[in-house]
């Protein structure tokens, strides 16, 4: 039995009659009847008989139209606590996002949202391989996730919504010759020691494409995820890495330049499952991420002061 037909049982009960009952539902009374068929099938004792030429209810009819008022009371309880669910602009909202990103935001969105009325973050930092943030999205509202500029769009399961496309410098110590240059090429790096990411992490195909685009095997002398990490490495003659030029945090020891002649550039996206963003929370935790994202870009001045030039074309 469902909803619709117990009401059908309810009004046939009050009403007096199938014509009546289509009447009051805007239906057609073979439309009525069908569904005092079915719910039929599904109860093993009567719940209609003829009277005449009218339909009425048993004893074990009306008995069961008396529980449709608790039943649909129920329901429409329920509706209202889930409407107040979705409108609830003060609403816990789960995000999760990658390690850089996190730091790049995580601090925007808490300073953003603190008045009353606000959305109650719960804020969680995943490190996983490109190909499992969308995975995440069953765990969280919404994910901070990145990929590389030329890796396939996020499947269809989740939706994604553009925050950042953002460039990947190298990174090296402030006093490397090659900081003079205003900007550098695969050759210029090739035969430096390197610090990368991880396999199945993004950055790593985009390290391939510079060995490629040199012409010689890179020397892979660390494997890092974290960028905080990475840079403290840099500095101390560790090496030098790709590096992102906005959610990178800025170390004083190291510069950030340029890479021509590789296409070094990452999305920086949002995904979510659509019915997520049903909830007015979620919304406005997203409305900020956006907002943010525009903070985010326009704090990489600072880099690009050091030399890093106008973005890649």
């Amino acid at each position: 039995m469902d909803e619709r037909q117990l009401r059908v049982l309810r009004e046939l009960g009050e009403l007096g009659s199938v014509t009546a009952v289509a009447e009051a539902m805007r239906v057609t009374p073979s439309a009525i009847s069908q569904q005092l068929r079915l719910l039929q099938r599904s109860i093993p004792v009567p719940l209609t008989e003829r009277d005449g030429r009218r339909l009425v209810l048993t004893a074990a009819g009306q008995a069961l139209a008396d529980a449709a008022i608790g039943v649909e009371t129920a329901l429409a309880r329920a509706r209202h606590t889930i409407d107040e669910f979705v409108d609830e602009p003060d609403g816990a909202v789960s995000v999760a996002a990658f390690h850089s990103g996190a730091a790049a935001f995580f601090p925007l969105l808490l300073r953003r949202l603190q008045g009353p009325g606000s959305p109650r973050l719960s804020l969680h930092d995943e490190d996983v391989a490109q190909d499992d943030f969308p995975r995440l999205t069953r765990h969280y509202d919404l994910v901070i996730a990145h990929r590389l500029d030329h890796a396939p769009a996020w499947p269809r399961t989740a939706t994604a919504t553009a925050l950042l496309r953002e460039p990947l410098d190298v990174a090296l110590p402030a006093d490397h010759p090659l900081a003079a240059k205003p900007r550098l090429t695969p050759r210029d790096v090739a035969g430096l020691p390197w610090i990368t990411v991880h396999d199945g992490f993004p950055l790593l195909a985009t390290i391939e494409a510079v060995s490629a685009a040199a012409g010689q095997r890179l020397d892979i002398a660390h494997r890092i995820n974290e960028m905080s990490v990475v840079a403290e490495v840099v500095a101390a003659g560790g090496g030098v890495a790709l590096m992102p030029r906005w959610t990178a945090r800025p170390h004083p020891a190291v510069v950030l330049r340029p890479l021509d002649g590789v296409h070094a550039r990452r999305h920086v996206d949002v995904l979510h499952r659509p019915e997520r963003v049903a909830r007015r929370a979620v919304q406005t935790v997203l409305t900020a991420l956006s907002s943010a994202a525009e903070a985010v870009r326009s704090r990489g001045g600072d880099a690009e002061a050091q030399g890093a030039g106008a973005e890649d074309r």
